[in-house]
């Protein structure tokens, strides 16, 4: 079992920066695979970053590469996500997710902290 609790939302003007952390409890942590979801008022839930369970990649949705980066410290339990030159659209609550990687394979996101808000002014 993982929780996951994240912590970093708040109002920010356009074109400042926040960065996002998630905290996990458990021994594994460095057997699973992190991600960052979001999900904006009346929109679905959808994906923003992941990074491996040893950190060797990261992959981002189109509309945040180039601003957002995604890190871990396997040492600290927690994963980062930092975001630069925020827009008004990037105004959502932020989830921190986790699967577990075994075998050479990923389970499904099981894991979900409660999230935080982010909301970006015009």
């Amino acid at each position: 079992q993982v929780q996951l609790v994240e912590s970093g939302g708040g109002l920010v003007q356009a074109g400042g920066s926040l960065r996002l952390s998630c905290t996990a409890s458990g021994r594994t942590f460095s057997s699973y695979g992190l991600g960052w979801f979001r999900q904006a008022p009346g929109k679905e839930r959808e994906f923003v970053a992941s990074i491996a369970w040893d950190g060797g990649s990261t992959y981002y949705v189109d509309v945040v590469k180039g601003r957002f980066t995604i890190s871990r410290d396997n040492a600290k339990n927690t994963v980062y996500l930092q975001m630069n030159s925020l827009k008004p659209e990037d105004t959502a609550v932020y989830y921190c997710a986790a699967r577990r990687y075994r075998s050479g394979s990923y389970y499904n996101w099981d894991y979900w902290g409660k999230g935080t808000l982010v909301t970006v002014s015009s």
